[in-house]
């Protein structure tokens, strides 16, 4: 889906405290981006309109997050839910960064001197054509760039059945693990799952949510 450009959307984000512009920057250095820089640090990779880190950030105060996207256009839409969001508890979103990042090229800003603790991924293009597939983000080149920096688990959340289903060759081909996977997450308990917009538009089309957590079998 082509997004329509935005012209006040990089302004509104260049104005926001918590909007990283230049994240080739910050490369080898995000915890430093807190005031607490030894809490764990989860990383949520393409958070579109900001559904799922509006509700995990505000949540979880002892954990730092960044939510990065490839458009201003969604990050601004985020920053507007994070605010939302903050401003219903009364707190300010000292715990959260987001960035501008094309997924696909985040070696550009992440190294093996970072820390992830944990990457969300959800609902990620499934690139459906054969020659787009090395795109999504679950591939298996995307998954051995992950491991530089990821000393944690990967959570990947989907309703696109093709796109779990060669996920997991993906992940075995990049060496992880696969700790847990359930083809209805809904129906499992015990498990934190913030519901977007998007997932529970899946879920009245009668699409069962797809889940998995992997991790590298060893951190390079």
């Amino acid at each position: 889906m082509r997004i329509r450009h935005k012209p006040w959307a990089k302004p509104e984000l260049e104005a926001c405290s918590f909007y990283i512009s230049a994240p080739c920057e910050i490369k080898g250095r995000w915890t430093e981006l807190f005031e607490y820089p030894d809490r764990p640090l989860y990383v949520e990779l393409g958070c579109g309109k900001g559904g799922f880190i509006s509700q995990a950030a505000p949540a979880h105060p002892e954990i730092n997050f960044i939510a990065m996207d490839i458009k201003n256009e969604m990050l601004v839409l985020a920053k507007r839910k994070l605010e939302t969001a903050y401003n219903e508890i009364g707190k300010k979103p000292e715990n959260v960064r987001i960035a501008i990042q094309n997924i696909e090229r985040l070696e550009l800003a992440w190294d093996e001197n970072d820390r992830a603790d944990r990457i969300y991924i959800n609902f990620c293009n499934p690139w459906p054509k054969k020659k787009h597939k090395k795109r999504r983000l679950t591939h298996t080149r995307q998954l051995i760039n992950y491991k530089k920096f990821l000393k944690g688990e990967l959570w990947f959340k989907t309703d696109d059945d093709e796109l779990f289903e060669e996920s997991f060759e993906y992940f075995a081909e990049a060496g992880y693990k696969i700790k847990f996977s359930t083809h209805d997450l809904h129906s499992e308990s015990g498990i934190e799952n913030f519901v977007t917009e998007h997932e529970k538009m899946f879920t009245d089309e009668g699409k069962k949510i797809k889940f998995l957590i992997a991790e590298p079998e060893e951190v390079l």
